[in-house]
């Protein structure tokens, strides 16, 4: 089957994107060894197994119970531009609620809000989005939504109002995209105040721009993967570069 290739421009920008650094190896794991040794977890009744098929991520089942969401955390931090690569495979039959990946995110700073986020990892057992919207600096993609697709860039701006003025545009509308068990491989470029990001299945290449340009850069923190409640995937080969 040939691939149906969408968003010509936004392609063509992916790749002088991608060819314009001599990326560097920053973090890699296959998924399939013991997941504790790289990541790092928010809440207590999301559950993350590694197979041979991968990292199995499954937030809890209770639609609306803030403690059902998830978000699995590298280890490490990053600096700079970075390149994200990793094969997604979506397991659930949802119609609500989104994946998220963070990149490079950090606390506010202000009074017990650090900046590292993991020192106070203890207040996220309840993983709320607003613990994260509203008190970390971070880059925000979210995608894999049903029944009507979207994938929305944003940049958390804590203390401040929300989600309102977070929004990166535009919005992207994919069709045929995150079909139940369609391994999907997603790249994810940060280049300062840009994201860029493909997105291939069996049949399909897609390809989105989000540009900051109103709010301060991101320059440094973790990477993080959210489940929503009720949503579940396999995670497999993940890697970060640096530029």
């Amino acid at each position: 089957m040939n691939k149906v290739t969408e968003n010509k421009t936004e392609k063509e920008t992916f790749e002088k994107e991608e060819q314009a650094s001599n990326w560097v190896e920053v973090f890699s794991d296959t998924c399939t060894d013991d997941w504790k040794k790289k990541w790092l977890l928010d809440g207590e009744i999301g559950k993350v197994n590694n197979s041979a098929d991968g990292m199995t991520l499954t937030a809890g089942p209770e639609f609306k119970n803030d403690a059902h969401h998830m978000v699995l955390w590298t280890k490490d931090t990053f600096k700079g531009d970075l390149m994200i690569e990793y094969d997604y495979t979506r397991l659930d039959s949802e119609n609500r609620c989104v994946n998220i990946i963070y990149i490079q995110a950090t606390g506010s700073g202000e009074g017990v809000y650090a900046k590292d986020i993991m020192q106070w990892q203890n207040l996220r057992k309840v993983p709320a989005m607003k613990s994260y919207f509203n008190l970390m600096n971070t880059y925000h993609i979210s995608y894999s939504v049903f029944p009507d697709p979207y994938i929305r860039g944003r940049r958390y701006m804590p203390h401040s109002s929300g989600l309102k003025g977070s929004d990166l545009d535009p919005d992207y509308f994919p069709e045929n995209l995150f079909k139940i068990g369609e391994k999907h491989h997603i790249k994810i470029i940060k280049r300062d105040i840009d994201l860029f990001m493909s997105i291939e299945s069996e049949s399909k290449f897609y390809h989105c721009h989000f540009s900051n340009r109103d709010l301060p850069a991101i320059t440094e923190g973790y990477v993080g993967l959210r489940h929503m409640f009720t949503r579940s995937a396999i995670y497999k080969n993940f890697k970060i570069y640096s530029a």
